[in-house]
């Protein structure tokens, strides 16, 4: 539900939590002062500080596209499926860990030879796409891997009797290339045409319709789509290593989304460009997922569809606490009793762990108190182990 809205600016900023961080709020008021921002600014319940926009914001706009508006990860996020099983053992859980650790690189590794073309993004004329093109070889090593920071690997148990696995991973290297290089191109631009949008502010824009625009555009979608395939090939890798332990497991069709991105839709009777950085789509029936902090529960949710939200909902639970105040401010042995008492295998070793601990991040429960007009639950999972970047 809609918890707050600001009227500060030329146009309203709607939110879907009592209150943001003062950088967040900022954040979110520079969004709703572009001059090409259209209705209104949709801050959803996980929200927190971006660079140049609020994760978990989401920004219509008219002719004008923003890099930083879809983020350095193009494409990030999650993959799920479900299994046949029941049930897994402790040991079955250690053995699978151990095996998806030796197939899936974690963290700045990737892998030491080439993977198969079959795996990268079909449909595209690379020889086009010039930042793309110019990664290409680098991103055949890393398909397939499972970068750092939030993203995941967990093995599941849902509350409708089955096991799952589920993936948050993004466009790695080759996302940050052509974030990096478009959004370097939207500065210089914007400073010779001595745009109204201040360098500050860290939203310059590409017109929709200019060359670069369009440029943008395609590699943006070609980045999308890697991060996808980048997930698929390491639901593969781990459906492998659990059928080699198992016998006679099987799975689903994958459910697949992502929450780093801009796309043309049409809201309130008007072609526009929807980003959405850390949020994702949430149209009539469609299928979604939405993690919780390591040791808490994640959902598979359908969309409500929610115009308000211009048919979106949140990504997660969201950041509490920055990563150095994290693993400033936390209690290492209080944060490992937590998982420990849960039962699961989790990631926290040491002090440079805290900043993906339980307490970094907001509850997960009232992130999906605050979403009940946006989404529906289908399936609640409680996670049994994990693999951070």
């Amino acid at each position: 539900m809609i918890k707050n809205i600001i009227t500060t600016e030329r146009i309203p900023v709607k939110m879907w939590l009592e209150t943001l961080d003062e950088t967040a709020l900022q954040q979110a008021k520079n969004l709703a002062s572009l001059p090409f921002a259209f209705h209104h600014i949709a801050i959803m319940p996980d929200a927190h500080q971006g660079y140049g926009m609020p994760i978990g914001g989401v920004l219509a706009t008219i002719g004008a596209i923003i890099p930083n508006a879809v983020g350095r990860d193009i494409g990030c996020g999650m993959c799920a499926t479900r299994t046949n099983l029941n049930t897994i053992s402790k040991d079955i859980l250690k053995a699978l860990l151990k095996r998806v650790r030796d197939r899936i690189p974690v963290g700045f590794n990737r892998h030491t030879t080439a993977q198969d073309k079959k795996w990268m993004p079909k449909g595209y004329d690379i020889s086009h796409l010039p930042i793309c093109s110019q990664e290409f070889n680098a991103a055949l090593h890393q398909v397939g891997t499972l970068g750092g920071g939030n993203h995941f690997i967990e093995i599941q148990k849902g509350n409708d009797g089955f096991i799952w696995i589920m993936v948050h991973s993004g466009s790695r290297n080759i996302g940050s290339k052509v974030a990096d290089h478009y959004n370097k191109e939207a500065r210089r631009l914007n400073e010779l045409w001595h745009s109204c949008v201040e360098r500050s502010k860290d939203l310059a824009f590409l017109p929709l319709e200019s060359d670069i625009g369009k440029q943008y555009q395609k590699e943006m979608a070609y980045c999308v789509d890697f991060a996808y395939c980048n997930r698929l090939l390491m639901i593969e890798r781990i459906k492998h290593c659990m059928q080699k332990l198992i016998q006679d497991v099987s799975f689903e069709e994958p459910i697949n989304i992502a929450h780093n991105y801009a796309r043309q839709e049409v809201h309130y009777g008007r072609e526009l460009i929807v980003h959405r950085k850390g949020a994702t789509s949430a149209e009539i029936g469609e299928k979604g997922i939405i993690p919780g902090s390591q040791g808490t529960n994640s959902y598979i949710v359908m969309g409500s569809g929610n115009k308000e939200s211009f048919r979106s909902c949140s990504h997660g639970a969201g950041r509490k606490l920055g990563r150095k105040e994290a693993q400033r401010v936390l209690d290492l042995d209080k944060e490992i009793k937590f998982l420990e008492e849960k039962g699961i295998l989790h990631a926290v070793r040491g002090k440079y762990d805290l900043d993906e601990a339980t307490s970094a991040y907001k509850s997960i429960d009232e992130v999906m108190e605050n979403q009940k007009d946006l989404v529906e639950i289908l399936v609640e999972l409680k996670p049994l182990a994990v693999v951070k970047g």
